[in-house]
C-alpha cells in the first residue's frame, strides 16, 4: 500500500476478503500515517522509503492510494521494480501522466488497473449485458446525475484538496469519475462534449464545485453528466439510460426501473434481486461511508487476470478514458466551445481559472 490515508481503509477490507490474498507492507510520506496503517492492520510492515518497500519480495502487487496527482511516480517505481499495479481513481490527472504509468507497465510487462468499483455491482453487469444483447434497441440517452455535498471543511482538511495540481479538478475528477466511466461502459465512445463548470459554493478552492456537461456519444446517443459537491444535504447518484425498445434506471445500485419492449421471464428476478431497499453505501454527503464491496470484487479480478495472464475488465486504456472524457469537458467549459475526442493533447489550465483559489 502507498498512501495510507483514509481509502487505503477500503482496500485492506476488501484485500481481508479476498481468499489467498492479504496486505504485507505499506508506505507513506508521512512515516506517523504508514505507522498507524501497520497497527490497524496485524502483519502489515511499515517502510519509511518507497525503494525498500519494492525491495520485499512479499509483494507480488501494489496499490496506489495517493492523492490523485501525485500517483505517476510511485506507480512506475513499481512496475519498473517488476510489481502489478492497482491505482486509485483517477489513474492520474493528465493524459501525459497516465501514458506514462501505463508505458512502464507495459514496458515491464507487469499488469494494471484502475479502481472503478461501480463497474462490479451486479446491477451494471446486468444493464452491460442487456445493452450488449440489443435490449434496448437503439441507445437514444445516457445521462448520470452525481449531485453530492461536502463541507468546506472537508477541502480544508488536506492542502491537497481543491487544487490543479494535485486534485487534478474537482466534482467531475474527484467524485462523479465513477459516473463517467459507467456512462463510457455502458454507452461506448464519447465523440464530442459541450460543458459548463463553476465554483459556487466553496472557498478556497481551485477547482469546480458544480457542473453540466452535454455528450455525444459515438453511436450517435446523446447524454448529460452533472456533477457537484454543492448540492445539500446530498443525494444518491443516478445512471439512466435509454433506447428505442428499453429504460434502466439505477440509484446507487439499486433498481429503479427496467422496462422493455419485449419482456422476458428473467426481468422479475432482476426487478426483485436489484429492486430492494438496500442500495449499500453511498458517498452522496460522507466521503467515508462508501461501501467496499466493488472494489473487492475489482482486486478479486484483477488478481485473477494475474494468475491467468488475461486482462482485467478496467485495464490500462479503460482506466485513462475516463481521465480523457473528464479533461475533455473542462477544456470545452474553459474556452466556450464543443471539443471533440479523442484529444491530441492535454488542454492546458487557463492562469484565471489557476487564480480562482
Amino acid at each position: 500500500m502507498v498512501g495510507c490515508g483514509m481509502i487505503a481503509n477500503f482496500h485492506a477490507l476488501a484485500v481481508g476478503d479476498i481468499r489467498g490474498a492479504k496486505i504485507t507492507a505499506c508506505y507513506d510520506t508521512f512515516p506517523a500515517a504508514a505507522q498507524r496503517f501497520a497497527a490497524a492492520n496485524p502483519g502489515v510492515t511499515a517502510y519509511e522509503r518507497l525503494d525498500e518497500m519494492l525491495d520485499d519480495q512479499s509483494v507480488d502487487v501494489v496499490t496506489i492510494c495517493t492523492p490523485s496527482g501525485a500517483h505517476r511516480d510511485p506507480a512506475v517505481a513499481a512496475a519498473n521494480a517488476g510489481k502489478h499495479v492497482v491505482v486509485e481513481k483517477p489513474l492520474e490527472i493528465t493524459l501525459a501522466r497516465c501514458d506514462a504509468i501505463i508505458s512502464a507497465c507495459r514496458r515491464n510487462k507487469v499488469g494494471l488497473t484502475t479502481i472503478f468499483p461501480s463497474r462490479y455491482h451486479g446491477i451494471n453487469q446486468s444493464l452491460k449485458a442487456a445493452i450488449d444483447q440489443g435490449r434496448f434497441g437503439r441507445l437514444t440517452l445516457g445521462d448520470s446525475y452525481v449531485k453530492w455535498w461536502r463541507t468546506q471543511e472537508y477541502y480544508d482538511s488536506g492542502g491537497w484538496r481543491g487544487t490543479w495540481n494535485l486534485d487534478g479538478g474537482g466534482a467531475y475528477m474527484n467524485q462523479a469519475i465513477h459516473s463517467v466511466d459507467l456512462m463510457y461502459y455502458l454507452m461506448g465512445d464519447v465523440a464530442e462534449v459541450t460543458a459548463m463548470t463553476d465554483t459556487l459554493a466553496h472557498k478556497r478552492i481551485e477547482v469546480e464545485d458544480v457542473g453540466v456537461a452535454a455528450l455525444r456519444f459515438r453511436n450517435g446517443a446523446l447524454g448529460t453528466i452533472e456533477a457537484t459537491t454543492a448540492a445539500y444535504p446530498g443525494f444518491s447518484k443516478k445512471v439512466e439510460i435509454h433506447g428505442t425498445c428499453g429504460t434502466a434506471v439505477v440509484e446507487e445500485d439499486r433498481l429503479v426501473t427496467w422496462d422493455f419492449a419485449s419482456g422476458r421471464s428473467s426481468d422479475a428476478a432482476t426487478r426483485r434481486r436489484f429492486g430492494g431497499d438496500d442500495v449499500g453505501g453511498s458517498g452522496a454527503s460522507d466521503p467515508t461511508a462508501i461501501s467496499y464491496d466493488g472494489h473487492t470484487e475489482q482486486l478479486k479480478d484483477f488478481i485473477k487476470s494475474i494468475r491467468g495472464g488475461g486482462k482485467p475488465m478496467v485495464d490500462d486504456k479503460e482506466g485513462r478514458k475516463s481521465v480523457e472524457i473528464i479533461l475533455a469537458i473542462y477544456q470545452s467549459a474553459w474556452t466556450g466551445r464543443k471539443v471533440s475526442l479523442p484529444l491530441k493533447r492535454d488542454p492546458r489550465i487557463p492562469a484565471a481559472v489557476r487564480r480562482k483559489k
